[in-house]
């Protein structure tokens, strides 16, 4: 079930690489159902909290017409940011599956612990690595292909 919905956060993100971004995408499930869908729009919104995290847990609030995500779960291809980690926490969503792991700002363990953090009103739970290879290597082409261009 899990490489089901990573899958999708995969197709996602490369979406967001067709449209020159970097390639990352999430989706939250809810009772087995994807209920949002979004990928990073950083450069193509001029919004620096365009994040696929962020946006995804936008339209599910929207579309549960709440700020309470209490039962949901994320699939992320990378470890998300602090500022994503917060948001996640805040959500109330249940759990995060992530994909690649980020050791320069990881907040889930790599860098740093948001999702379980005591003075936080709610923890998160999660699991990284989950299709690691497959998400590593969109992101690992997409940056040497960035450096190709620039060197040009």
């Amino acid at each position: 079930m899990k490489n089901k919905f990573m899958l999708q956060a995969l197709r996602q993100a490369k979406k967001a690489e067709e449209k020159d971004e970097v390639p990352i995408g999430a989706v939250i499930v809810k009772d087995g159902k994807v209920i949002a869908r979004a990928f990073n729009a950083r450069e193509s919104t001029q919004i620096a909290t365009a994040h696929a995290e962020i946006r995804a847990i936008e339209k599910a609030s929207k579309k549960l017409k709440s700020w309470r995500l209490d039962g949901a779960e994320m699939f992320v291809t990378l470890e998300p940011c602090p500022m994503c980690a917060g948001a996640i926490v805040l959500a109330r969503i249940k759990k995060v599956y992530f994909g690649a792991y980020e050791q320069k700002s990881g907040s889930a363990e790599s860098k740093f612990r948001v999702l379980e953090e005591s003075g936080m009103n709610h923890k998160t739970e999660y699991e990284g690595g989950v299709m690691e290879k497959e998400c590593q290597t969109l992101l690992k082409d997409y940056f040497k292909r960035k450096r190709e261009e620039n060197k040009q």
